[in-house]
């Protein structure tokens, strides 16, 4: 993803900063450890002045100084093990807790840049950052399927508001279970506030803490940033169509809410379909039906959709309006 200086320097910053907070995480566990266990402060001691002495027999020309340091080492990292587990300490208790397990927030990994990374660019590049906000409020942890009724039923599937909803919930898990495996789309649909918006979030959170990259718009937004490419010529908006054909999901939120014309009918063909070519999943949400799709877009839109996407329809009461009654 193409950065300037200025947005590069700015990811850097904020990995120096988790290095220097990890660096202190770690020097204050060494403290208290110490403090509760005098013998770690001793084998620590006894292991530097180990290394410096098989290092000076090493240079000297000793063979064997490499292997009996090897051995020693081996002994007191044992001792130290002992010691941890006598004193209740669990043996990574002197590892930070990293934002970032993969690269250790260095940013990279084995001399690329990490996922991490990549996710910090589109959250910077795209002003994205609020999204985090939003996932830890909407997310499977927090989702509750109190709002959907057992006793309303859709005439169309005879199936239940709780049952459908239940049922969407399985796919979007699935959805996620085989993410990189099996190549999926979703189109989520039905009436304002039946929670697709919502379940987009919950599998965007889970997507994001697994290490993908995922980029959330909603339609006005997408065409838009699409728009100012095409007819602006702008160059950063240039770079973005990129990385919105190759980022690992992108959501679509709100479909059917934009100004429709020839120009976002074209550019919603040519993002669905360059994604499906390059095996890219998407998510769409929108209170569009499927036979509202060719209308108000064409033909083609519709079936590139019907033919790739899992279609998702919830129904119900509104359940901002639930929630506000509550």
């Amino acid at each position: 993803m193409p950065l300037t200086n200025m947005q590069y320097d700015a990811i850097m910053r904020e990995y120096d900063a988790r290095q220097a907070r990890n660096s202190r995480e770690r020097q204050n566990r060494l403290q208290e450890a110490y403090r509760k266990i005098p013998a770690l402060k001793e084998i620590d001691d006894a292991i530097a002045s180990c290394s410096v002495s098989q290092a000076k027999k090493l240079f000297d020309g000793d063979q064997n100084a490499m292997p009996r340091f090897r051995q020693q080492l081996n002994e007191y990292r044992s001792k130290k093990k002992s010691l941890l587990a006598a004193s209740g300490l669990p043996d990574d208790f002197f590892t930070p807790s990293y934002t970032c397990a993969d690269c250790r927030d260095t940013g990279f990994l084995n001399g690329s840049r990490c996922h991490c990374f990549t996710q910090a660019a589109i959250d910077l590049v795209y002003t994205q950052s609020n999204i985090r906000d939003v996932l830890d409020i909407e997310n499977f942890s927090a989702f509750s399927f109190e709002y959907y009724s057992d006793a309303k039923i859709n005439p169309a599937t005879g199936q239940s508001s709780l049952a459908t909803a239940k049922e969407a919930v399985a796919k979007c898990l699935d959805f996620i279970k085989y993410f990189d495996t099996e190549f999926a789309n979703l189109y989520l649909y039905g009436d304002t506030g039946t929670g697709k918006t919502y379940l987009s979030n919950c599998i965007a959170r889970e997507l994001l803490d697994s290490g993908h990259s995922v980029i959330y718009f909603t339609a006005f937004q997408l065409f838009d940033i699409l728009s100012r490419g095409v007819f602006d010529k702008e160059a950063n908006a240039i770079a973005i169509h990129k990385n919105i054909f190759d980022c690992d999901l992108l959501i679509i939120d709100d479909l059917g809410t934009e100004l429709s014309n020839t120009f976002t009918t074209s550019q919603l063909f040519l993002c669905l379909n360059e994604r499906i070519l390059r095996k890219k999943s998407s998510i769409i949400s929108t209170n569009l039906g499927v036979s509202q799709l060719a209308d108000l877009y064409s033909e083609r839109v519709l079936s590139r959709i019907v033919s790739n996407y899992t279609l998702l329809k919830l129904f119900g009461d509104d359940i901002r309006i639930l929630k506000r009654r509550r």
